[in-house]
């Protein structure tokens, strides 16, 4: 990817770790968040560059962190107003690298990124950056922005941060739990973008699911003890681990109950399963564990059929009650048509959609009309097909709503003798 394409992927992986680890080591010590990132960042191209022709260094983050700093140097000599100061503290300083600490601050510069000064895009766009290690144009790539709307949400979120007087620090205990709130929601949404793209030709980017696979694991390494985190890193797997199986070879979308289960990643559904099992029975119940125990369900059942519908069904009520949303009511309908019927989650849904989150939006129409089909109206079901894959930015969800829609008004043909 851009800049670490000459790295095969594990050493890639590794050197996205350590630029995380370097950039937090230079904030504690210097200070300067903005000045820091742009130091590692370019210490991280003269890697890339010379690592796979010279091999990697005895200590590849203590290499990082001595390039960053005399790059950090550079960029202050250039400030005249700082020019004596920062000349003499490199002097001192510089002539052999300092003992890189053992301690991981990872977890203290994701709650940075996650600063409640910023909007969220600012904070899925900076975390991708400081502790992702991408640059900006695989951050423009992955969020399918332009290139200058991703290099503006950076620097804004750098400013933003600086003006908001925010330290690298791990956060107050009264803060702590907002933050790491904060932490994962980005987190998921990174994931959920890449899972299901919102827009464009692919209806998913391999790159950006891992990416908040390998960063939510290394938040798991701080805080092993943590329900959400653990349920957030199984909640990922378990639905990573369906990808092989969702796009046919012409890459066309394929529903879940029709996926050949044979393709799904059976490792990654058993790492799911050990991580989310204990949390479930010791900590306090959250929205990720619920959504992980609801994507466990459906990843241990040999076929639609076997799926132990109302335990899923059950398992929506209780995160209707501790973490209400729209895509929870309308999961759950879909649950509530297996258990109990389509007729009643058609009542259940005229009801939802009246909310104005749910008002237009491309699921409620795609839900109504498979649940129209079950129930045999195939002429109102290819129009609110029609209507859902109007209202989808994805290309292959809309190839998948239109194809859906012809067959609907094939059998609606069929049965009024056209």
């Amino acid at each position: 990817m851009g800049r670490l394409n000459q790295l095969d992927g594990p050493d890639e992986l590794r050197l996205r770790e350590l630029s995380a680890r370097a950039l937090g080591i230079l904030v504690r010590r210097h200070g300067g968040f903005d000045s820091c990132e742009d130091a590692v960042q370019e210490a991280l191209v003269v890697a890339a560059r010379d690592w796979p022709r010279d091999g990697w260094p005895a200590n590849p983050l203590g290499w990082l962190i001595t390039v960053a700093s005399r790059r950090l140097v550079e960029i202050w000599r250039n400030e005249a107003a700082r020019r004596g100061r920062e000349e003499r503290y490199a002097l001192t300083s510089l002539g052999d690298p300092a003992p890189v600490p053992q301690a991981d601050d990872t977890l203290t510069l994701l709650t940075l990124c996650c600063h409640p000064a910023l909007t969220r895009p600012a904070q899925v766009a900076l975390t991708l950056r400081a502790v992702g290690g991408l640059t900006t144009a695989e951050i423009a790539r992955a969020l399918l922005i332009p290139e200058a709307t991703a290099g503006q949400r950076i620097s804004r979120a750098k400013a933003r941060i600086k003006a908001a007087g925010a330290r690298f620090e791990e956060p107050r205990e009264d803060e702590r739990t907002e933050r790491l709130a904060s932490v994962l929601e980005v987190l998921y949404l990174i994931f959920n973008e890449g899972s299901t793209t919102s827009s464009g030709p692919a209806l998913h980017r391999v790159e950006l699911c891992a990416e908040a696979i390998r960063l939510t694991r290394q938040l798991y390494a701080s805080l092993p003890h943590e329900g959400e985190v653990a349920g957030l890193l199984a909640l990922m797997l378990l639905t990573d681990a369906r990808r092989p199986a969702r796009t046919d070879a012409e890459r066309r979308l394929i529903p879940l109950a029709e996926q050949d289960r044979s393709r799904w990643n059976r490792a990654a559904i058993d790492e799911g399963v050990a991580l989310l099992t204990p949390v479930l029975a010791t900590a306090p119940p959250g929205p990720f564990q619920l959504q992980a125990a609801i994507s466990a369900v459906h990843d241990e059942a040999a076929s639609v059929a076997e799926t132990d519908w109302p335990q899923i069904l059950g398992l929506y009520d209780i995160h209707l009650l501790l973490a209400p949303g729209p895509m929870v009511t309308l999961n759950r309908i879909v649950a509530v048509a297996m258990v109990h019927g389509a007729e009643v989650a058609l009542a259940e849904l005229a009801e939802a959609a009246r909310a104005p989150a749910l008002d237009g939006h491309y699921r409620v129409h795609a839900v109504r009309a498979h649940l129209l089909d079950q129930v045999g109206d195939s002429k109102r079901a290819h129009e609110e097909y029609l209507g859902a894959a109007r209202r989808t930015k994805s290309l292959p969800e809309q190839r998948y709503l239109q194809a859906r829609a012809d067959a609907a008004r094939a059998r609606s043909d069929a049965s009024s003798g056209e």
